[in-house]
């Protein structure tokens, strides 16, 4: 037995020749959220930071979101087609986003917007981190509706038929990832924030966070067709995540060495 796959038509509404999708919509959701959560981060005492400079910020990290999503998905998952066909990199009506290409993008954005702003580096990506896993949660559910990025296939009772994985259940590991990646990581953070912790602290959580929770999953998600598991034993996905659990779990460490915890800022 297998649950039914609630089939929801991924167009909300047309106008014409213009459509209003859920993905489009839960990708809304999550900037909209991290706009009102930023600004409310930003009016405390103290935080350095202004409603303008939030503004500007999120402009360009949404930028960096897309074109780093895009990219990324392009060289690690379609790295072969894409030598053949150059041109496939703009074709984003396709599809195609790599999560760890978008993190590589708001990376960069962080760079280069701390230098422009005389910021300090760590402190602009702990200021980012907390705004990303209800994004997190917003697109997985998004994947979810669109029937897409399905999971191995099980017997556990709440697998599911998908429209387009053929005709055995699979795990719905679009919502294991908007459960751990999305709810559960933005309650760890929102918890971590609350205490006192050396600059750099909270992007360390985020990274080792992220990547240990897809890591895990990636054993319930269906590798990449084109890719498969590499020597048979691990997939893209968890490649990509572990120089975040690595990079996450040295940020940590580095910032705890460098600031005892009395000197650590809180709020």
């Amino acid at each position: 037995m297998a649950l039914e796959f609630p089939v929801i038509d991924p167009i909300i509404f047309s106008v014409g020749p213009l459509s209003v999708r859920w993905y489009g919509l839960m990708y809304l959701i999550g900037f909209a959220f991290a706009m009102w959560f930023a600004n409310r981060q930003a009016a405390k005492p103290n935080s350095g930071w202004t409603k303008d400079q939030v503004g500007d910020f999120l402009f360009y990290g949404m930028l960096g979101v897309i074109l780093g999503g895009r990219i990324g998905y392009v060289l690690f998952y379609q790295f072969s087609y894409f030598i053949e066909n150059p041109l496939y990199l703009f074709r984003i009506d396709q599809g195609g986003m790599s999560f760890h290409g978008g993190t590589l993008g708001v990376i960069t954005t962080v760079v280069i917007f701390a230098w422009t702003r005389k910021k300090s580096i760590l402190q602009v990506g702990d200021f980012v981190a907390p705004l990303v896993p209800v994004g997190l949660l917003a697109g997985r559910i998004g994947n979810f509706i669109n029937g897409e990025l399905w999971g191995r296939v099980s017997d556990v009772p709440w697998a599911m038929v998908f429209p387009t994985g053929g005709p055995l259940a699979r795990h719905p590991s679009q919502l294991y990832e908007a459960f751990f990646e999305g709810l559960v990581l933005f309650l760890i953070l929102q918890w971590f924030i609350k205490k006192p912790r050396p600059a750099g602290s909270v992007a360390g959580v985020f990274l080792l966070g992220y990547g240990t929770f897809r890591f895990c999953i990636e054993y319930f998600r269906q590798p990449d067709a084109q890719l498969g598991l590499f020597a048979d034993f691990i997939s893209m996905g968890q490649i990509l995540s572990l120089p975040m659990i690595v990079g996450g779990l040295g940020l940590l460490i580095w910032a705890y060495k460098q600031a005892p915890q009395k000197t650590a800022v809180k709020g």
